[in-house]
């Protein structure tokens, strides 16, 4: 069981690793537009607890989505509901990174943040680490590099 459940963070730390930056990046190019300037510069105003309220409902807007998501699985709509989950996975990533970035001076102010964000930091740092010693990592990272050179010259 500790098997398994090594190896499902390994895989939400890896997720996170490859989707976090470019997701967060494409959010910050949306939030250039006109009009939506604001609500960065608000967001970035916000006192560490505000912050925190703000950080966390991302996950408190996306959990009746993903209810539904298993509904529909439940009768019957496997790939509807899978897609729906995987959207909803991308989307509130994308979103929590953006958050993230904005708000992280003052989460970091408080205390208890600043001491997990800290242990999360390092504890990332050696999966990551193992992870990209293996075999698999170094594949995927030739098929990765490949990839960007075929979008690259289109």
């Amino acid at each position: 069981m500790a098997g398994l459940a090594s190896g499902l963070l390994a895989l939400i730390i890896l997720f996170e690793e490859w989707g976090w930056v470019p997701l967060q990046q494409l959010l910050a190019r949306i939030g250039r537009w006109p009009g939506l300037r604001w609500i960065e510069g608000w967001v970035r105003s916000l006192p560490p607890w505000a912050a925190v309220a703000l950080f966390a409902l991302p996950t408190l807007l996306l959990l009746p989505v993903k209810l539904l998501a298993l509904w529909a699985i439940g009768h019957g709509h496997v790939v509807l509901g899978m897609l729906v989950i995987l959207l909803a996975k991308v989307v509130g990533t994308a979103v929590v990174a953006r958050l993230f970035t904005l708000t992280q001076p003052a989460l970091l102010q408080l205390r208890w943040f600043a001491w997990a964000y800290s242990r999360w930091t390092h504890f990332k740092h050696a999966v990551l680490e193992r992870a990209r010693a293996s075999w698999a990592w170094r594949v995927a990272r030739v098929i990765q590099r490949q990839w960007r050179q075929r979008w690259r010259r289109r």
